[in-house]
């Protein structure tokens, strides 16, 4: 297995991708802390890993209070993979000109303020170690990405830190890398849809055909799977993917060509 006796906290581990994630690094051996502000969610992918024979325990926080996540790390034995997949409240599908100020802003000071606090912690930690990988996830929109509001410079902002962070901490032993993701279908309800673009009010058939879009627009002519991004992910928080940091791998089957 990948990921035998190593420890990786699991920030936003209630999320779709958070959820599959944990799973997958407990499937490879790690002992999963999962991280997020609702508890149901928490338990429920814990109670999956543990009747699959995986050790998991879960803590009800916020990614953006430093005390809360210093704290928590604090506690532990060891820290050895942190990733944060925490969501950041973004807005889409409305004109940079007709967006209010604070859903500009929100995705990026959310996103850069709990990958710096998560990464930031976990890395004062695994530096007692000299060794240790911190992973974060965005949808890689930093290149241009119109009528998705402040997706594209919170994507922008955190790509610079993962950068920053690996150059600083790669001699202490650490490798910091992250992950571009976009548009996975099993993420992709009704209702997140929704939440995130006001005008995504659709039905079934609506949905699949916008599915059948997302997949036209990647190189490979299909969607990504949760699956594959999560095996991605235990890939390179493991010891195999030791020559890899400072860098994101691209999980969007070419939507994102950079």
């Amino acid at each position: 297995m990948l990921l035998t006796d190593k420890t990786a906290i699991i920030y936003g581990a209630g999320g779709s991708i958070g959820g599959a994630v944990a799973r997958t690094f407990a499937q490879e051996g790690a002992r999963v802390h999962l991280v997020g502000r609702t508890g149901e969610t928490l338990d429920a992918v814990a109670k999956d890993i543990v009747a699959a024979g995986g050790h998991a325990e879960t803590a009800v926080l916020d990614a953006l209070d430093e005390a809360a996540v210093g704290a928590h790390i604090a506690s532990l034995d060891a820290v050895d993979i942190s990733f944060n997949l925490v969501t950041r409240g973004d807005v889409q599908g409305v004109p940079l000109v007709d967006l209010p100020v604070e859903d500009f802003v929100r995705p990026v000071e959310t996103g850069i303020r709990a990958t710096f606090t998560t990464a930031r912690a976990a890395a004062r930690r695994m530096a007692e170690a000299g060794s240790g990988v911190v992973l974060t996830l965005n949808s890689g929109s930093a290149h241009g990405s119109p009528m998705m509001g402040g997706t594209g410079p919170a994507d922008a902002a955190i790509d610079t830190l993962v950068r920053n962070l690996a150059t600083e901490l790669g001699p202490r032993g650490l490798r910091v890398v992250g992950l571009w993701a976009a548009g996975v279908p099993e993420t992709l309800t009704r209702e997140k849809l929704a939440a995130v673009d006001s005008r995504m009010d659709l039905d079934e058939t609506a949905l699949q055909g916008l599915l059948a879009n997302l997949a036209g627009m990647r190189m490979t002519r299909r969607n990504p799977t949760l699956a594959e991004i999560a095996a991605t992910a235990a890939f390179l928080a493991s010891d195999r993917a030791g020559g890899i940091t400072g860098t994101f791998v691209n999980v969007t089957g070419g939507m994102v060509p950079h």
